[in-house]
């Protein structure tokens, strides 16, 4: 009796003197864990980050005060948003984009919409075509569901215009940039407290004056929908 009381004493020791081992093995895939969480954080964009953010501070234990507004990267917040209303713009003016009547591009102050003035102008007028108003009316519609502030802008090519009505460029641009922003808000019900208008005239071109297809681009009207005070900081 005495002799198999005393295996089973050295049995039970032998196994607790490995216990250790499976503690450095969670250990090693909790550090595994988190070098995959970091690397991927590295590839993902700001929405993105937010979310895997959300998830390790779950993981890990970390307070519940870890959302998006804590977690977000300066600018690629503001990046998401962009391309998100870039991206609405697009689907509702299919048909234009591919008929390169309008562009959308984004700079720093926010998603710009390159209207042609092929679009909604005859050449050296600022009444809106006719045949502009089903272009218009789905811009508005993308437009009134955003909480941005909208800035018209019209431009013109270099070629000088002196008419009664228009008696240089800058005349002509603002005129377009108003009747364009007057349609807008009259007839489509964008909130007139969240628009302004500016006229350029040949002074902010897309490309240079070089050539006939040039100066037909920087013949447009802009719709340059202003980024947040938030996400411009």
């Amino acid at each position: 009796m005495t002799r198999t009381r005393t295996r089973a004493k050295h049995k039970s020791h032998d196994n607790s003197s490995e216990r250790w081992l499976l503690t450095y093995a969670d250990l090693i895939t909790l550090l595994l864990c988190l070098f995959v969480i970091l690397y991927a954080m590295s590839k993902v964009d700001g929405e993105k980050y937010s979310q895997v953010m959300q998830a390790l501070g779950g993981a890990f234990g970390a307070p519940a005060a870890l959302d998006g507004s804590q977690a977000a990267l300066p600018g690629q917040l503001a990046m998401s948003e962009k391309e998100n209303i870039s991206n609405k713009i697009r689907g509702a003016l299919y048909e234009d984009l591919k008929a390169n009547l309008i562009t959308v591009s984004q700079d720093a102050r926010g998603v710009v919409v390159h209207l042609a003035e092929e679009l909604l102008f005859a050449s050296g007028s600022a009444e809106l075509k006719s045949s502009s108003s089903g272009s218009l009316d789905l811009l508005a519609s993308v437009l009134k569901t955003l909480p941005n502030e909208i800035r018209v802008e019209g431009h013109t090519d270099n070629v000088p215009i002196n008419t009664a009505m228009f008696p240089s460029n800058w005349h002509l641009s603002v005129a377009r940039a108003m009747n364009t922003a007057d349609y807008v808000m009259a007839k489509r019900g964008l909130e007139p407290g969240k628009i302004s208008v500016g006229g350029y005239s040949e002074y902010k071109p897309l490309e240079p004056n070089t050539s006939a297809e040039s100066r037909a681009k920087n013949r447009r009207v802009d719709i340059v929908i202003l980024s947040t005070e938030k996400e411009q900081q």
